[in-house]
């Protein structure tokens, strides 16, 4: 028996298997629950295809979680496939790569920041609160961020995105927190994701982790990660709310 048998979880963000989401609900799977996954646009056939590899294979629903329409009829779509809902897994984050990364921070657009803001860290809410009339006593909401408490080379607005979404998660769990919905985040080291191919300058960071994280660090891993999100969603944590937990080789604990 499964730490999450019997529940029922949204991971929206399933792009490729590469894709943190996608692991994240192949171990859930793996671990009883019951998985729904979103993405959207043209990224829908590419989800489509790679959600065959899990088993069983979980419904795609299509959420572009700046899309007012699509979050007002969430909770519907997503009552064709289940009768409740356990937790939340936010694997979603966007900023232009030509504007708003790789050095462009003090010309950037407040179009393209704004655009940042709303995917990468509103959403955190947006997402919460349409999903929210499917929660019972208690649900988890699980986010994913790369620890925004200091600066790093070219995340730019990416960066100051993810400080949003780490104090939206804060915050969701001081108003939410009353009503049993827990609200955590995992702050991942650097992964080879499409997110990361697509921030200019990323490969710097492989070799920062190379030489400083404690218990070492290896890109292609999604299952660290993917463990601690699946662990937070899990009834293993009840009384942790509003926490930020690393899994990042304990790069974060060291100094120069």
């Amino acid at each position: 028996m499964g730490i999450l048998e019997g529940k029922n979880i949204l991971v929206a963000g399933v792009t490729m298997n590469t894709s943190i989401g996608y692991r994240v609900a192949e171990l859930a799977q793996a671990e009883g629950a019951r998985v729904v996954v979103s993405n959207f646009g043209r990224a829908m056939s590419l989800t489509g295809r790679i959600i065959k590899r899990l088993d069983p294979q979980p419904p795609l629903l299509e959420l572009d979680v700046s899309n007012d329409e699509h979050l007002a009829s969430l909770a519907e779509r997503l009552g064709e496939h289940v009768d409740h809902l356990d937790g939340i897994v936010h694997s979603i984050a966007f900023a232009n790569p030509e504007t708003a990364l790789g050095g462009a921070f003090l010309s950037t657009p407040f179009s393209d920041v704004g655009t940042s803001l709303q995917v990468s860290a509103y959403s955190l809410v947006s997402l919460t609160m349409a999903c929210k009339p499917l929660f019972g006593d208690t649900a988890s909401v699980v986010g994913l961020t790369f620890d925004a408490r200091t600066s790093w080379p070219a995340y730019d607005w990416m960066g100051v995105s993810k400080a949003a979404l780490e104090s939206a998660s804060r915050y969701l769990a001081r108003y939410l927190g009353p009503e049993g919905v827990r609200s955590n985040l995992v702050a991942a080291g650097p992964l080879e994701t499409i997110a990361k191919k697509a921030i200019p300058g990323a490969e710097s960071f492989n070799d920062i982790w190379a030489e400083r994280a404690p218990l070492g660090w290896d890109p292609r891993d999604l299952t660290p990660t993917a463990k601690a999100v699946v662990a937070l969603l899990s009834d293993w944590f009840p009384a942790t709310t509003g926490e930020m937990i690393h899994v990042d080789g304990g790069l974060h604990s060291t100094g120069a």
